[in-house]
């Protein structure tokens, strides 16, 4: 392992040495090692990934993680690491939490599991430094898990009034007339629900997630990223908001806009406006860093 590990090491730009080319093999086999050992859960993940639409980005979070990694591979088969055998115990550790959390019946234990398992088989084959520099890319991999029922339900509810209450407000200064009973808003055509499908969790955690993969492509400024990943939620919120309150002036038009595939294309249309919003909150803070950096 020592030394497989170390051929992913040094060589100082240009073409790298023969001996010194990405491990393929190695990384072959620790990936077979991690998906046999834990295929039951990555299988119900999966699965999950394609029948719950609040995660349907759970497929390409592995595949920007794998991507952004691809991309540096010259830059860390240049660099000196170590293995560190402690690592094993990390991977241990992972192992019996999937222990328990199968014990416990507990999904998000059970998919955590996987993560500390490689996050420890990082530390095996290259010490902290490796985990160092692979962390971002490894830490978006979070996003490939459902959140528990408890915080999901924690977060959802609350949204869901705030986007009815913001949508009872804007159409009672347009002139509708509007009844809010909690989630509920009785309009004179029909009676809308803001369900949890509507409460912009969807929107907030994929938005969230391609804040902080826009903000590493396209940003190296750290002040700059890390504002943008904070407005990323205001955003989010405000178009699920506009969204819900757009969907209560077509169906004063059209009732049946507020249903089946225009309803959907009309989520379409305002997550790309959120983009969009985030596209310009990102210009606007990057012309600002320019106007206020220091003079050297």
């Amino acid at each position: 392992m020592k030394s497989a590990a170390n051929s992913a090491v040094s060589s100082a730009g240009g073409q790298l040495p023969q001996s010194r080319r990405f491990p393929w093999l190695l990384t072959a086999w620790i990936a077979f090692l991690l998906v046999a050992g834990f295929y039951p859960v990555l299988g119900r993940m999966i699965r999950d990934w394609y029948i719950d639409e609040d995660m349907g980005h759970g497929f390409f979070v592995p595949a920007v993680s794998a991507y952004m990694i691809w991309q540096r591979r010259n830059e860390l088969l240049a660099r000196r690491y170590r293995p560190a055998l402690w690592g094993l115990a990390v991977v241990a550790l992972g192992g019996l939490l999937l222990v328990l959390g199968t014990l416990a019946v507990e999904q998000t234990v059970m998919r955590g599991s996987f993560l500390i398992s490689l996050w420890g088989a990082v530390i095996t084959l290259g010490g902290w430094a490796l985990l160092r520099d692979l962390a971002f890319p490894l830490l978006l991999l979070v996003f490939m898990i459902p959140l528990p029922a408890v915080i999901y339900n924690q977060i959802t509810f609350p949204l869901q009034l705030f986007a009815s209450q913001v949508a009872e407000t804007v159409l009672s200064l347009l002139g509708i007339p509007v009844l809010r009973e909690g989630n509920i808003l009785e309009l004179p055509s029909q009676r809308l629900s803001v369900a949890e499908a509507c409460s912009g969790i969807r929107s907030l955690m994929s938005l969230t997630y391609l804040s902080l993969v826009y903000g590493y492509l396209f940003e190296s400024r750290f002040v700059v990223r890390a504002i943008l990943l904070l407005l990323t939620p205001a955003i989010a919120i405000f178009v699920n908001a506009l969204r819900v309150t757009v969907t209560g002036l077509l169906s004063e038009y059209d009732p049946s806009l507020a249903l089946g595939a225009f309803h959907s294309m009309e989520g379409w249309l305002m997550f790309l406006l959120a983009l969009a919003l985030l596209v310009v909150c990102h210009r606007a803070l990057s012309a600002l860093a320019v106007r206020y950096a220091k003079p050297r």
